[in-house]
Formats: structure tokens, sequence, C-alpha cells
């Protein structure tokens, strides 16, 4: 799940980056963030573990609601994670970039992580 999720953006800035020629870059005044596949793979690496121990968590506390709060709280972060697309510093090609990247790894996490049984579903509860 995790090497899917990371392969999934970094395919995405492939397409982008050296096939398309479009460097995906944020600028910031006189600062210029070129966004490599470095970036984007240490970005989609913490977004999938961090959403991995959310998910244990909550299975630990709250099993029975564990999938469900989990995907919601998922979309949530997802929707928040295009907020700073909104503002000034990029072209339109660096916002579609980064929009796919972030969906591309939604589109692996959130189904992957979130609608699979829970490890309590099936237990017999006596």
């Amino acid at each position: 799940m995790t090497v899917l999720a990371v392969l999934a953006p970094v395919l995405v800035w492939l397409v982008a980056d050296p096939l398309l020629g479009h460097r995906p870059r944020i600028i910031d005044g006189e600062q210029t963030l070129d966004i490599g596949a470095v970036p984007v793979t240490a970005v989609a690496l913490l977004a999938s573990l961090s959403g991995w121990a959310l998910l244990a968590a909550l299975e630990r506390f709250a099993p029975h609601r564990a999938r469900a709060v989990w995907t919601g709280l998922a979309g949530a972060v997802l929707a928040v994670s295009f907020l700073p697309f909104i503002g000034d510093g990029m072209d339109g090609g660096t916002r579609a970039t980064l929009a796919l990247m972030h969906l591309a790894v939604a589109a692996v996490l959130i189904p992957g992580l979130g609608g699979g049984p829970s490890r309590s579903r099936g237990r017999d509860v006596a």
C-alpha cells in the first residue's frame, strides 16, 4: 500500500516534469522552490505512514468505527490539502500537477486503508 501511495505521485511528476517539460515550482517573493522527485516521494511517504498510524490508533481505541472515522478524516485532509492552490506563487501547470499528485495519493490510500475490513469485524462478541 505504501509503495503504491508513493509511486502514484512520482508517476504524475514523471509525466509533468521530464516527459512534458513542466517543472512544478512555487515562487515566494525572491525564493523559488522546485518540486522534484525527492520531495514528492518524501511527502507521499509521510502521508502514507501518517494515515496508517492514525488508522492503527483508531482501530485500537474505537474498533467498530475506525474505518469510517478514518475515511472521513482522510477526505477532510484531502480537501484541506487543496487550500494552498488558491494562493499566489504557482502557475496553472504547477497547480494541476500538485492537485493530481494529491488525488493520486488519496486514490491509493483512502480505498486501500479505509475500505478494507477491520480486524475487529467478523469476530464473535461474547
